[in-house]
């Protein structure tokens, strides 16, 4: 059969005039955010500080779906395999998209090829923490008991492959001291655990013990990054605290299955990033300790490339690895 020169156009042109339809309408019902840890954790806390406005400018409401296991991997997995229809969506971070790559040895998944992202949200830098009447009141106090009693130098973190963990680990290198590493199921689990004693430590998200340090249920006495943070210039950093070549900031973004149209991807991420600019909701993500760090899709899969590929030497260096 021959076909003109306009049906063959129309014909061409008929695959994209349904996919423009079929987005024209979105969304239609809740969204849905997996996200890799417990309730309670920084996803969390990210999804609340927007939901309202979200809400507002896309007329629906947002389902915080938790699926903690595996430093945020099981959330990530299951996320990979939604269908990339504009309802499922993943609160992804540097667990998830900058260590996972190369800690995981047998994934089902590419992380960056079968859930790239939409948007970054904000960067933070871990705080080490301890109970709040720990007799260790700085660093260098913590560290020289861990020396003499190797045995109790235990940290808790978010769950294996998480940049607590990851942080922890460090510290140990960086001191020379075996940190044993005693993983839960997400933060609030992690912060708990250190609250309660069963942990000497943790290095772990600012947003994640804000309050309890402000509660004085637990003791900040440093941030991993390497200077200090503008949202908490009263902590000293790490390497100010003698620990060398010490430098780890945590970050968040959006992510969807991979082949997510592009309208979509980029309303959401459009609004995201309208939301964190927001002069009330920057405001409220300083106050957990993190700052907004807003990047489109384009600069925040580059950023991920880049960071997997500083991550990878540090993982292979701690000696951390999971089949």
């Amino acid at each position: 059969m021959h076909l003109g020169k306009r049906a063959l156009l129309g014909l061409l042109a008929a695959p994209a005039i349904a996919r423009a339809q079929g987005t024209s309408t979105w969304p239609d019902r809740p969204l849905r955010f997996i996200i890799g840890a417990a309730a309670g954790g920084v996803s969390d806390i990210f999804l609340r500080l927007m939901e309202a406005r979200l809400r507002e400018r896309l007329g629906q409401p947002l389902v915080i779906d938790p699926r903690p296991g595996a430093g945020g991997m099981l959330g990530a997995e299951a996320a990979a395999r939604s269908a990339p229809d504009g309802y499922s969506f993943f609160v992804n971070h540097i667990a998830s998209h900058g260590i996972g790559p190369t800690l995981y040895k047998r994934l089902s998944f590419d992380p960056l090829r079968d859930l790239p992202g939409i948007c970054r949200l904000a960067r933070m830098p871990n705080v080490l923490i301890v109970k709040g009447d720990s007799p260790h009141r700085d660093v260098a106090a913590l560290v020289a008991f861990m020396r003499a009693s190797p045995q109790a130098a235990t940290f808790a973190s978010a769950g294996t492959g998480t940049s607590s963990h990851l942080s922890g680990v460090l510290l140990g290198l960086r001191t020379g001291i075996e940190t044993i590493h005693v993983p839960y199921r997400g933060t609030a689990p992690s912060m708990a655990a250190v609250m309660n004693g069963e942990v000497l430590f943790a290095i772990d998200n600012a947003p994640a013990s804000r309050q309890q340090v402000l509660g004085g249920l637990l003791r900040a006495l440093a941030v991993s990054t390497a200077e200090r943070a503008t949202t908490m210039p009263e902590l000293p950093s790490l390497q100010e605290s003698g620990i060398a070549d010490f430098n780890v900031a945590s970050w968040y973004g959006i992510a969807a299955p991979s082949g997510l149209p592009r309208p979509i991807a980029d309303r959401l991420g459009g609004e995201i990033l309208e939301a964190l600019a927001d002069p009330g909701i920057a405001a409220r993500i300083r106050e957990f300790g993190a700052e907004p760090a807003p990047l489109p899709a384009a600069a925040y899969n580059e950023y991920m490339r880049q960071q997997v590929a500083a991550w990878a030497p540090v993982v292979k260096a701690s000696g951390a690895s999971i089949d």
